[in-house]
């Protein structure tokens, strides 16, 4: 499994850092020929289901996540959303934390993948590439 950690400070609130890093369907707009659909629409929560769709036309895949845990930052108390992907080409799980500090705050994601076909051998390379997308799509996400 490619497990990797992403770390940000900003400026922002903890409160605004956790809206923006869970507006799902913003993550489409900083990953490369990917979109994310919410298909029940609504608040997030335990249980809320969504899918990102990587690919052109029909030539993709859909990476369905589900959140197993949602508790969003409140009264100086660290958020945490744990995530679980659910799909045919690419599982695992993610946590997203987002820490209160005394400049805005710390986010903290951490990603463990597996990816179908991939070999295992591959796992540092993959590590490596997750990286690097998902810290620019946090940068993206946090500098807006």
């Amino acid at each position: 499994m490619a497990v990797f950690r992403i770390e940000r400070f900003t400026p922002l609130s903890a409160a605004e850092a956790w809206r923006r890093v869970t507006d799902w369907e913003r993550h489409g707009g900083t990953v490369p020929l990917t979109s994310v659909t919410v298909p029940g629409g609504g608040p997030t929560e335990t249980g809320t289901v969504f899918v990102a769709r990587t690919g052109v036309g029909p030539l993709g895949f859909d990476d369905p996540m589900e959140v197993v845990r949602w508790t969003p930052p409140a009264a100086g108390r660290t958020g945490l959303c744990r995530l679980e992907k659910r799909g045919s080409v690419v599982r695992g799980r993610a946590s997203i934390e987002v820490c209160p500090s005394a400049a805005g705050s710390h986010v903290i994601w951490v990603e463990e993948l597996r990816v179908r076909l991939l070999p295992r051998w591959a796992d540092p390379v993959l590590a490596s590439m997750g990286r690097r997308v998902f810290a620019r799509e946090l940068r993206v996400l946090l500098e807006d």
